[in-house]
């Protein structure tokens, strides 16, 4: 490709509502470019960078044989209606309805329509396994899109849906896809670490999440570096505190005016943090007014909640919970803001952590302004309606496997795969007929990786002060050639010569033959990031020519006529890696 016939336009100025690398430089190389918030077109350059990840994908999806449909990203109501997805999934569904009123919503995901086609489809034990896969643009209303394409309202997904007989089959398809993502993303050229996630508002008993090392990630990962374990802090056990071996002594209530805090608190009695009971107050909403109701959770002083704990043991979708108006709880519960403790409230849930039912003689609000009780003690003085792990892992927590320091890692999810059981089969009617005729429920996996957030990923691992370092396998062309005066015929002749040598063999070449400064040029192919760059200028008329490796940043001086050939050999093998 020509550059003087590309559509491309490079930017010198970062743009000023990017924040991340990724966004930057897609930005500043012409790759991708803004509409409205959250939601971007893709260039020349960059779509081919994207239709490249595609076909990675397509390659590794095929070998494991899933086999590519199409669906339509216009969804009908009634099919999410029968999962029970269409109120769990909350705002972030861009929901619409057509002339006729009825309902439909801009997909998401596609595990209903999956569901749907499978269970009209197959009826026999011997149309199994299964597996299905597309790769669509998807829709979500995020409420804060940011960073480019890491939160974005529209992006490209690969989705795939395995469909078995049993578990042990439904074992083999997960392990497939786990291996297939393994290669995908080292093919991509991704540092990335696959850890056990939450299986959030897909479901499921099981999941994985690929996370794609990077300090600018959303996703937090704990780990063990003397053993296996690997998680999201969302997921990830955490290990309750040795039981206290204390006696337990008398409650008492002690004034403690304007400690509205656990620091404060603790400052004023002289305990330790660790002594003390954390409250944390929440509405719940439910499809109508007459199911919301209140929640008070309960951990130790020195902990962070992790939400998605306390939203899976409320069994509530993410977007119906929020911190209560304390004044409206008051008067409901009895609470009281920043004095509120387990012991007086009513018409609340209670959910306590399990580290609190074994430690002794601990400080709690007393549920009356500027007062405190001391020596609270679990079944004495008050008990829960949920007792369960609550608490956000932290760095230095015990692993719960090993029981060594737990270290904490930033990334970016780039895939997720779900063993979902009969989530959707059961309540969808996805059966099949075993040997004996009798009808059995589909075992389904699901399985996705953000394509358009993959490449934004490649960019936070692969860049450097002047513009993108693409691997070599998604870069949008291998190799440019760069022709400092177009005046000087040999220099036009020989460039040429290389360029058409590049595409005769199957390399992906741009000649940069712009009436541009050499600097301008030269500027622009450290910023585009293409792998290799082969300069042609004032020495062409002695047979030698410039050739530079991207990632390297060195230039060497070549005989011009093996250029391309030492261009080819480096290419392929980089290609082959």
């Amino acid at each position: 490709m020509r550059l003087s016939k590309m559509y491309i336009r490079t930017l010198r100025e970062v743009p000023t509502d990017a924040e991340i690398p990724s966004h930057i430089w897609l930005l500043r190389a012409g790759m991708i470019r803004k509409l409205v918030s959250g939601v971007y077109g893709f260039m020349p350059l960059g779509f081919r960078s994207v239709r490249k990840i595609e076909e990675i994908v397509r390659q590794e999806m095929d070998v494991k044989g899933a086999q590519e449909i199409h669906m339509s990203a216009l969804q009908p109501a009634e099919l999410w209606m029968e999962s029970g997805r269409w109120y769990a999934y909350g705002p972030e569904m861009w929901r619409l309805k057509d002339r006729n009123e009825r309902e439909f919503c801009l997909g998401p995901t596609h595990e209903e329509i999956f569901t749907d086609i499978v269970r009209s489809e197959v009826s026999s034990y011997r149309q199994l396994p299964l597996n299905l896969y597309q790769i669509q643009t998807k829709y979500r209303d995020e409420k804060r899109p940011r960073f480019g394409l890491m939160r974005s309202r529209e992006f490209v997904m690969k989705d795939a849906y395995s469909f078995d007989r049993d578990w042990e089959s439904l074992d083999h398809s997960y392990r497939g896809m786990y291996e297939a993502y393994e290669k995908i993303f080292t093919r991509c050229g991704l540092v990335f670490r696959a850890v056990e996630a939450d299986s959030g508002a897909i479901g499921g008993s099981v999941s994985h999440e690929f996370t794609a090392l990077s300090d600018v990630g959303e996703s937090e990962i704990a780990y063990c570096e003397k053993c296996d374990m690997a998680a999201t802090t969302e997921r990830a056990a955490c290990v309750d505190d040795i039981p206290s071996q204390e006696s337990e002594l008398p409650m008492e209530k002690v004034m403690t005016p304007g400690t509205k805090t656990i620091e404060d608190v603790a400052n004023f009695l002289n305990v330790d943090r660790k002594k003390t009971i954390k409250a944390l107050l929440f509405r719940i909403y439910g499809e109508t007014d007459e199911m919301a109701y209140y929640v008070a959770a309960f951990i130790r002083g020195d902990r962070e909640l992790n939400m998605t704990k306390l939203i899976n043991a409320l069994g509530i979708p993410e977007h119906a919970i929020e911190f209560a108006d304390e004044i409206e709880m008051s008067k409901a519960t009895g609470c009281v803001g920043g004095f509120t403790g387990p012991i007086g409230l009513h018409d609340c849930k209670m959910v306590v952590d399990s580290e609190l039912v074994e430690q002794k003689n601990l400080v709690a609000g007393a549920c009356e302004v500027d007062h405190h009780i001391k020596n609270v003690n679990y079944n004495r003085d008050y008990k829960g309606d949920i007792i369960t792990d609550l608490k956000l892992i932290k760095y230095g927590d015990k692993c719960p496997v090993c029981g060594s320091p737990i270290k904490i890692a930033r990334g970016i999810e780039v895939g997720q795969v779900f063993k979902l059981g009969t989530k959707y089969s059961k309540s969808m009617g996805a059966y099949y007929k075993d040997e004996n005729m009798e009808e059995q429920l589909i075992l389904m996996g699901c399985y996705g990786i953000g394509v358009t957030r993959t490449l934004a990923a490649i960019v936070e691992q692969h860049h450097d002060e002047n513009g993108i370092i693409w691997p070599m396998s998604v870069a949008p062309y291998h190799v440019i050639v760069t022709i400092v005066n177009l005046e000087d015929e040999v220099q036009n002749t020989i460039a040429e010569s290389i360029y058409k040598e590049l595409l005769e063999n199957g390399v992906d070449a741009l000649i940069d033959d712009r009436k541009e400064r050499p600097g301008v040029k030269f500027k622009d192919a450290d910023i585009l990031g293409i792998p290799v760059r082969i300069t042609v200028g004032r020495k062409a008329a002695e047979g030698i020519v410039e050739y530079k490796i991207r990632k390297d940043a060195i230039n060497t001086e070549i005989n011009a006529h093996d250029a391309a050939g030492i261009a080819v050999a480096y290419v392929s093998a980089e290609l082959n890696k």
